[in-house]
């Protein structure tokens, strides 16, 4: 597939999402990007705007297996990746598929599941397979996780671990619309709902063609640098006591390619790195206490790293 098809493909998936979701571009093009790059995303939100509408759009914009799991307390690692059970009438055991065998799973409210039913996801996030009793399967193609969490309420909740973070590609926030976002919300859902009106705009095989053709486009060495002393820039932060790892500055050369796609280009240039290190780098360091008690901080000190790192002046282009 040619850039220029994975950029009509993806404006093709998000005029569709348009129809339901209203004045969220940026948490779209996200999502789209995660898409792309073969990740996965997790929407942070207060209930109620539209972080399950959202997953759901974009599962119907796509011909594609969907399933959706409420992750509660009480559910099991065997919900997920599914069990080997005793058939009495055949006399043999057989395997029934959990929730992940699909292309796309909505995992809603994931913090809400014990981190030991949360560790089921880590192996099929990562290596798009699962194992059961010794044997393992690999997962159709392709395959993303949406997953959401609320994180205002803390009652019944358990944090999601760094590790299980890391497996997203993206963590991104969806926010309040503004008064006249919210005026075309109402309009539009009044009379009917218009999810149950959409239809699929792209096929499996497009998605994957895409995924396999978004590393075409090209980085100079001198952004692959600019990446990485960024990323050093964050291990070396008084107020950060991890930083991002190598498979974060790999997460970020993803999503910047495909974000460089939807900006027209087939080169990579700073202000694509400047873009999406909020929503890669963001979730992948832990401050100190002190430091976390500021809402955003996080932001504020990797905007902080940015203005100290030296931006490349070389010919991006070649």
């Amino acid at each position: 597939m040619e850039l220029r098809e994975i950029r009509d493909l993806c404006e093709k998936i998000r005029t569709n999402i348009n129809h339901v979701i209203i004045g969220k571009e940026d948490v779209i093009d996200h999502l789209l990007i995660a898409m792309v790059a073969s990740g996965h995303i997790l929407l942070e939100d207060v209930p109620g705007t539209g972080k399950t509408m959202l997953a759901k759009s974009t599962a119907k914009s796509l011909s594609c297996d969907f399933k959706r799991i409420q992750f509660t307390p009480d559910l099991l690692p065997s919900d997920l990746s599914g069990i080997n059970f005793y058939d009495q009438k055949a006399g043999e055991f057989r395997f029934r598929p959990g929730a992940i065998f699909t292309n796309i799973l909505l995992g809603d409210e994931i913090n809400r599941a014990t981190p030991r039913t949360q560790s089921a996801l880590l192996e099929c996030m990562e290596e798009r397979q699962v194992t059961i009793d010794g044997v393992t399967t690999p997962l159709a193609a392709p395959f993303m996780v949406i997953a959401t969490q609320n994180p205002v309420e803390t009652q019944g909740t358990f944090p999601l671990p760094e590790a299980q973070l890391d497996r997203f590609l993206i963590k991104t926030d969806m926010g309040y619309p503004s008064t006249e976002d919210g005026v075309s919300i109402l309009s539009r859902f009044k009379s009917e709902n218009p999810l149950d009106a959409m239809e699929p705009v792209a096929t499996a095989a497009d998605i994957i063609a895409a995924q396999q053709s978004y590393t075409a486009v090209h980085v100079s060495q001198g952004m692959l640098t600019y990446i990485v002393q960024i990323a050093e820039e964050t291990r070396r932060h008084p107020d950060i006591i991890l930083g991002v790892s190598p498979r974060g500055t790999q997460a970020l050369l993803k999503t910047v390619q495909v974000h460089a796609i939807l900006a027209g280009r087939d080169f990579v240039t700073p202000d694509d790195v400047k873009a999406m290190i909020r929503p890669v780098f963001g979730h992948r360091i832990m401050l100190k206490n002190s430091a976390r008690v500021k809402k955003g901080m996080n932001f504020e000190i990797l905007d902080f790293i940015l203005s100290r790192v030296t931006v490349p002046t070389e010919d991006l282009e070649h």
